[in-house]
């Protein structure tokens, strides 16, 4: 039974296309024809389709990005924003370097295969200006290649903070965090709020098949260090059919016996662009599956039911819930809108992002003399509560087979591009069957 058209992109060519969304009795598919190459058919929601219908809370809002650019080829070929797209933006990736020091053979941004490309400080500067003038400030996710790799990483933040951008998260494998005394201490001066580490699961086989080595003792270290320094901490894994499936609640279980330095855990489920040595199966892993393995795997901890799809972005692109950890061990899962399900703008996003996924602050008020006042007992009841809140979240990007323009017209993540600006995630990343993308240079 077809439920719905939009439009996608043939896998091999890149044309765009006009897609069908067809029921199943086992999930939720997305059929396209190139005229070209042929038919294609891709499991975009594993699950019936009142659970499918169930799940659209999307916002009807519309926020137009600020400064909109104009297309000559439209969307998904040369956004960044354009005039078509219906979210401002709340997190912007700046890709500081392609250089890396390990060789995934699962990397999105395929990093190591190209010749040194990094930006100056200038040039960064130049980028965050451009951000500030279209809509910023916006959460800044520091990323590569292997962001750690440039020295002058603790300046790039300080520019940041004084250009205006307020919270700052480090996308990271962790090695030198884990490797070098000091260094996420002085992260944590220059203004680092976050460490969004690479965490696909607790045992190195995972590592060596994702990785390509065992990482699990370096994973641990930059967890200690990032926490001996104040930082937050989400644990970002990676999930693959047939490679970790069966650690999602082992990788929970981490997280919540790390908190509350680990703020929470972001699954990623594997998305088949940029350089991916997995075949991409009949069934990738969608949210339901995401989620019953969640509930499986905690013993019911965690159920399916605590979740519910982002308001301020499509929700088929992500996951969400909140729990406050109780002084007995247990878990209490938090109603959707104190869980942030219920954020219908960037700014909802933005701000949501920022107060769960920082460090501790020390909590501090000064009297009209400047001087140290006592925290109030409210005041310090509230920090309690943030400190015993655990987020778990997952993002599910597109590829070529599944790409839905729909979707991609209210994604808010961003990559910076100095030739096209603020280019939505899954079209910046968007590869064809052999590797060619749409964007990336």
């Amino acid at each position: 039974m077809v439920i719905g058209t939009t439009e996608s992109v043939c896998p091999v060519c890149l044309r765009r296309l006009k897609a069908e969304k067809r029921a199943e009795q086992d999930g939720i598919y997305m059929d396209k024809s190139c005229p070209e190459h042929g038919r294609f058919s891709a499991l975009i929601w594993e699950g019936d389709l009142r659970s499918y219908l169930h799940w659209s809370t999307e916002s009807i809002r519309v926020e137009q990005p600020v400064e909109p650019r104009g297309t000559e080829k439209g969307c998904p070929y040369d956004c960044g924003l354009c005039q078509e797209h219906q979210r401002k933006g709340c997190c912007v990736l700046l890709e500081l370097t392609n250089r890396c020091n390990l060789r995934c053979p699962v990397c999105f941004a395929s990093a190591g295969e190209n010749p040194v490309k990094e930006p100056s400080l200038a040039d960064i500067g130049r980028q965050f200006d451009m951000l500030m003038a279209h809509g910023g400030p916006f959460n800044i996710q520091l990323s590569g290649g292997e962001p750690t790799l440039r020295d002058d990483l603790p300046e790039i933040i300080r520019l940041g903070r004084e250009k205006g951008f307020s919270f700052f998260q480090l996308n990271t494998n962790g090695l030198r965090l884990a490797r070098e005394p000091g260094y996420a201490e002085s992260l944590k001066n220059a203004g680092l709020n976050t460490v969004f580490l690479q965490f696909d699961g607790v045992t190195d086989d995972v590592y060596l098949a994702l990785r390509g080595r065992g990482l699990m003792k370096e994973k641990e270290a930059s967890i200690a260090n990032c926490a001996a320094a104040g930082l937050g901490i989400v644990l970002v894994p990676v999930i693959a059919r047939g490679i970790n499936e069966a650690q999602v609640g082992e990788v929970l279980r981490y997280g919540l016996a790390h908190a509350p330095a680990v703020r929470g855990v972001h699954f990623q489920p594997i998305s088949y662009f940029g350089r991916c040595a997995l075949d991409r199966p009949a069934k990738p892993i969608t949210i339901p599956k995401m989620l019953a393995l969640i509930e499986e795997q905690t013993d019911g901890m965690m159920r399916a039911a605590d979740f519910g799809g982002g308001g301020a972005e499509n929700p088929y692109c992500s996951f969400h819930a909140s729990y406050r950890r109780m002084a007995d061990g247990t878990l209490k899962a938090l109603a959707r809108k104190s869980s942030g399900c219920c954020c219908t703008g960037s700014d909802d996003s933005r701000e949501f992002v920022a107060n769960q996924w920082s460090g501790a602050e020390e909590e501090r008020v000064f009297n009209t003399d400047g001087e140290l006042e006592e925290t109030s007992a409210l005041d310090a009841f509230l920090a309690q509560i943030r400190q015993d809140t655990f987020a778990v979240s997952g993002m599910v990007f597109q590829d070529a087979y599944n790409l839905d323009l729909k979707r991609l017209k209210r994604c808010y993540i961003c990559e910076m591009d100095e030739e096209f600006g603020m280019v939505p995630f899954c079209a910046y990343n968007l590869t064809n069957t052999e590797g060619r993308a749409l964007y990336r240079k």
